[in-house]
């Protein structure tokens, strides 16, 4: 039966069919009709009621169960699922004042139980504690709900003891084997997070298959599957999104963007914060500017995850939107003492400051590292004394305390070296690096940037292949996973130092995995090696070798179809212009087979450049550049009318 041809009183079995079947959005519209034909419907009413509250739209659930209270206030039923839609919306204050409603003896349990829930979400603990305490602790959500609260005091293995005796009473449940899965991710323990995570899924695969799980990902079309209740039953949001965390903790970065693409398919408006947030996140370096407006949409809401207010404003500092991180923290300032803690406010605070007193700022940052060196020499102290005494679990616990410490002072660290990195003083960089050797020697970031500060002195070649190596040769079989700008600069050591036999070789094997890429995918655009020979060609034009420099930076970018891009054209484009400059100020000759071959390489850039960005504009900026300006085929223009110009000009 169609919707056009449903008579008078025949709506019901109709809806109660679609209810069936999950189909609540034609059930709410024949419904919405209904009762715009009989004014209050108590019939219509109850089953809209349903409909909305099971596709978790509680604001309109919490409508027309407030209705039905008015209409029918001696049905107990109405004024306890009044109160629960508020609760699901959120309205805590609203949902507590519909609880003391409910006088009957036989709603006293589910009244206590959802006054507790409340507590919760109102972040009252103490409240929402005394109030589960009154329950049996026979009574099944006991157990469950003190593992909640033990969670948010962070008892994590005790909290995972009681979902796991919840579940032994239960028996499965997929919301308990979430939480489950979270305690293990809050104490790190990925590998058995993921194995409770892995059970939702395959479950709601299985049992589930109306909801499409994985279809996204493989690149089919499928419609929004909604946010009924049966999805949130299954867990597999929670799920998925825990996955995607535990991913991006481990820097699976693909294998995180692919759990949120694995979940259920439904429209953005339709995603919950988690999701949206999360996507923000961890889609950031590919669309900077959707994922700000998320964050930022968020903040308005209530509530959004915690961690929102943190993240955004150490995103505006990356990206080095330092105003509106300022902007945010003084329009929000009741969130600062709430969302961050004093480490991450003394951090930005500090951040914030560099743009106006750097001085200021790098004394910040001292007291910051003088605290955090304290605790974590107190930390080696209580690991020498775990490992004397022989008590694992104690050593355990201390090495990951100590781990944690660390990952606090390395950004505080290579803050303040970068007020001094920014003014091109690398001795100062080093000197800074050298105090912290003996808590970071072991750490790849720290490694890396003192790699990147002997190279930058020019002289100290050497000591810079001592750092630069040992990464290079941890991901030696899969070499494209070490950053192009590390393998050239290594490449430019080995040939600074006369090791041309060390820098060739490693050339080689970059050669090798490229062209076994292009074989597995062949319209992918490989840069490493192409980056590689753009930066030993910048070395022999910054040295004044025009005639091997040019060559190599043209060279390095054949075939144009898969070397050219923004990162490479960068490059380029700079040893042209300084070749350009030199010419023009007399300073050296080229001879015209060289001019001949920049001419033909320009060319050949107009023809390929046209889609390619000359460069990335700041997501967040007001004044953008013409888009016919900001392509390499517009600026290879440039260089060649430059050319004419300059060397006529010489003539």
């Amino acid at each position: 039966m169609t919707l056009t041809t449903i008579k008078d009183g025949e709506y019901t079995a109709t809806v109660y069919k679609m209810i069936k079947d999950g189909r609540y959005g034609e059930a709410i519209h024949i419904l919405s009709n209904e009762l715009q034909k009989q004014m209050k419907s108590r019939a219509a009413l109850s089953l809209l009621g349903y409909c909305y509250y099971h596709m978790q739209d509680f604001t309109n659930a919490a409508e027309c169960y407030e209705q039905l209270t008015q209409l029918h206030p001696e049905v107990e039923g109405y004024r306890l699922y009044y109160a629960q839609s508020l609760y699901g919306a959120c309205v805590y204050p609203e949902a507590m004042k519909a609880t003391f409603l409910l006088d009957n003896p036989t709603s006293h349990t589910k009244m206590i139980k959802l006054q507790a829930s409340i507590k919760y979400g109102e972040e009252e603990y103490s409240g929402a504690k005394t109030l589960v305490e009154q329950l049996p602790q026979d009574d099944p959500d006991y157990d469950v709900d003190m593992g909640c609260l033990l969670y948010k005091e962070g008892e994590y293995e005790e909290a995972c003891k009681k979902f796991m005796s919840a579940m032994q009473v239960l028996g499965y449940q997929p919301e308990l084997s979430y939480n489950i899965g979270l305690c293990y991710y809050s104490m790190k323990q990925y590998g058995q997070a993921l194995k409770f995570i892995g059970e939702i899924i395959e479950r709601g695969i299985r049992e589930h298959p109306e909801l499409s799980v994985g279809m996204t990902t493989e690149g089919i079309d499928v419609r929004s599957v909604g946010n009924t209740l049966i999805l949130h039953e299954t867990a597999l949001i929670e799920g998925f999104n825990l996955k995607a965390a535990i991913e991006y903790q481990l820097k699976n970065c693909d294998a995180a963007q692919e759990a949120l693409t694995d979940m259920p398919p439904r429209s953005e408006e339709e995603l919950d914060p988690v999701t949206l947030h999360n996507q923000a996140l961890m889609n950031m370096d590919k669309k900077p500017s959707e994922g700000f407006e998320k964050l930022a949409f968020l903040l308005q809401q209530i509530p959004f995850p915690p961690v929102t207010f943190g993240n955004l404003l150490l995103l505006y500092c990356k990206y080095e939107y330092f105003d509106l991180a300022a902007d945010v923290m003084a329009e929000n300032a009741h969130l600062t003492y709430k969302f961050l803690t004093p480490y991450l406010y003394e951090f930005l605070d500090a951040m914030l400051t560099c743009q106006t007193a750097p001085e200021e700022a790098f004394r910040k940052f001292d007291e910051m590292n003088a605290k955090l060196t304290d605790q974590l020499r107190k930390l080696t102290k209580q690991i020498q004394e775990a490992r004397l005494a022989r008590d694992n679990e104690a050593l355990k616990k201390t090495l990951q305390d100590y781990d944690e410490m660390v990952e606090k002072y390395i950004p505080v660290l290579m803050a303040q070296a970068k007020i001094y990195w920014n003014r091109e003083n690398y001795q100062m960089v080093e000197k800074i690096f050298r105090k912290s050797v003996e808590f970071c020697n072991e750490h790849d970031t720290w490694k890396l940037n003192v790699a990147h500060v002997l190279f930058m002195q020019e002289n100290k070649y050497k000591e810079a292949i001592g750092f630069y190596e040992p990464i290079v040769k941890k991901h030696y079989d899969n070499i494209l996973n070490v950053s192009a700008v590390v393998l050239a600069n290594l490449c430019v050591s080995y040939i600074m130092t006369s090791q041309n036999e060390e820098a060739e070789e490693l050339m080689r094997k970059i050669e090798k995995e490229e062209e076994q890429i292009s074989y597995d995918d062949p319209d992918k655009k490989v840069f490493h090696l192409c980056i590689v020979n753009l930066v030993i060609g910048t070395l022999y034009c910054a040295k004044g070798n025009y005639d091997f420099g040019i060559t190599r930076v043209i060279k390095s970018l054949e075939p144009y179809n898969k070397k050219l891009g923004t990162d490479t054209w960068f490059y380029a484009k700079r040893c042209f212009l300084s070749l350009l400059e030199n010419t023009a100020k007399h300073m050296i000759m080229i001879r015209d087979s060289v001019v001949q071959e920049c001419i033909q390489f320009l060319e050949h850039c107009e023809v390929y450049g046209k889609t390619e960005p000359a460069m990335i504009e700041q997501p967040l900026e007001e004044d953008r550049m013409h888009i016919g300006k900001n392509t390499v085929t517009y600026e290879s223009r440039l260089l060649k009318a430059l050319f004419y110009e300059v060397i006529g000009w010489n003539q």
